[in-house]
């Protein structure tokens, strides 16, 4: 009788990206609560490069660049929002724009110069 019903040795049981996703969560909103820009950011950047991760082990995406960039395209937005909207969110839109900027930048650099397959023939 087998220990483990159902598992093969081709798939791994446990995936790391789900606690940063849990840890990402809290101190981005904990740093942008109580106006802690580098706290906000760290946490964002945390987040979103936990997703990019997931989204590329799980076969929804051939690298993480991508997926990173639609985060911070998502964020810019979000942090105009916040920046422009009402003069008491400005700090927290900021650190919510830098976190877009880093991610933008990172998904270019890592699509323009990440590693790239070589096709087989």
């Amino acid at each position: 009788m087998d220990d483990t019903p159902g598992l093969s040795d081709q798939y791994r049981t446990a995936s790391p990206w789900p606690i940063f996703v849990a840890l990402g969560i809290p101190v981005s909103e904990i740093g942008i609560l109580f106006d802690l820009f580098p706290v906000a950011v760290g946490g964002l950047l945390l987040f979103s490069g936990s997703v990019a991760g997931m989204t590329k082990e799980s076969g929804y995406a051939e690298t993480p660049w991508g997926p990173l960039a639609v985060l911070g395209g998502v964020f810019l937005v979000l942090g105009a929002a916040f920046a422009f909207a009402a003069a008491n969110l400005q700090t927290r839109g900021y650190a919510i724009i830098a976190a877009a900027v880093i991610l933008l930048l990172a998904g270019a650099a890592g699509h323009l110069f990440g590693p790239r397959e070589e096709p087989s023939l």
